[in-house]
């Protein structure tokens, strides 16, 4: 299926999950063109993002966010062209990063848009390594992680959008950096493409082991992405003083209940004090939105100069989203996953 010009498809919430979303989760219906008012521009997605976080916002439960409310449009960053516009600051034909969500036209008043111009380079990054999934991986890393040269830097979901950019950082700022991450072909490009100095299967038997030996001065920087299993591995070879950045735990986003065995909270404390570890979560624009335009310029520099290698996954067709979206749950995206929903 194609975008139309008269009509607007739009994947709206269905159903609250329990557990993992399927193909009932979300609904695709059709509706008119929506009309823009005063004060209003409206516009015609190009791109949609595809994240983690949107698990989420498929909930009731308390969260740092409200949820997406039953027959609402599901939330998403979107890359956009401005088709018509009644606000200072945008003309049509302008491409903007905006929150637009899953369907193909939206109205917008212009906060929190982003005005990429007329004609920029690679549109789609913009969702990706030039925006909110590379500005947490380097404001987690510079800002929690307060790197030091000669450290040791391990990063969970290494070859994700997230992880694969804080280990190039890592590597810029003069770190050893090993990553994490599923399966060989994955960890074979985390290191012969993005540089890292190790990269440890989590799927393959001896895990545990294999990080402990990758890591013979231990862990002085963890890039939290995942927990679970993954955290186990991590857990025992953490240095004093360690710094813990948590942006994610994808492992988790689909659990209904705790998972078996002792309660290992207490131990968990206990190492943090004994040990002065930092450990903090963050909510990447909440936390470190001012710092934008000094990320920007930085990452900028970085990938036009060749020094951050960027993997985007493009999934053509709206229709698509759903899947794509259950599929990067489980692990099968390699690189930053988008829905270019334009033919």
């Amino acid at each position: 299926m194609i975008q139309s010009s008269s009509q607007n498809r739009k994947f709206v919430l269905a159903e609250r999950p329990k557990g993992a979303p399927d193909e009932n989760t979300l609904r695709l219906e059709t509706v008119d063109l929506p009309t823009p008012g005063k004060g209003e521009m409206l516009l015609r997605n190009e791109y949609l993002s595809l994240d983690p976080y949107m698990r989420g916002r498929m909930s009731d439960a308390p969260s740092y966010a409200a949820p997406v409310e039953i027959g609402e449009v599901m939330i998403g960053g979107t890359v956009a062209q401005v088709l018509s516009s009644d606000v200072t600051g945008f003309e049509k034909d302008d491409w903007v990063v905006a929150f637009g969500g899953w369907q193909d036209y939206a109205l917008s008043d212009g906060k929190g848009v982003i005005n990429m111009g007329k004609s920029p380079e690679n549109p789609s990054w913009a969702l990706g390594v030039l925006g909110m999934p590379g500005l947490t991986a380097w404001a987690g890393l510079t800002q929690i992680g307060q790197p030091k040269k000669g450290e040791t830097l391990v990063v969970a979901g290494a070859s994700g959008p997230v992880g694969a950019t804080v280990g190039q950082i890592g590597k810029i700022l003069g770190l050893r950096v090993v990553g994490i991450a599923g399966g060989s072909e994955k960890c074979a490009h985390v290191v012969d493409t993005l540089g890292f100095d190790a990269c440890i299967d989590y799927k393959a038997e001896g895990f545990p082991d294999a990080l402990k030996t990758a890591v013979p001065d231990g862990i002085d920087i963890y890039f939290e992405n995942v927990g679970g299993a993954v955290f186990d591995a991590v857990f025992p070879l953490l240095n004093t003083l360690a710094r813990i950045p948590v942006c994610g735990l994808i492992s988790q986003y689909n659990a209904i209940s705790l998972p078996d065995g002792p309660d290992r909270l207490n131990q968990l404390l206990g190492t943090i004090l004994r040990k002065r570890m930092t450990v903090r979560g963050f909510i990447v624009f909440d936390d470190f939105g001012p710092y934008y335009p000094e990320f920007a310029k930085q990452m900028g520099d970085w990938v036009k100069s060749g020094k951050i290698k960027y993997r985007e996954e493009v999934i053509t067709g709206l229709e698509q989203a759903p899947a794509a979206f259950i599929g990067l749950l489980k692990g099968e995206a390699f690189g930053k996953r988008v829905v270019k929903l334009s033919d």
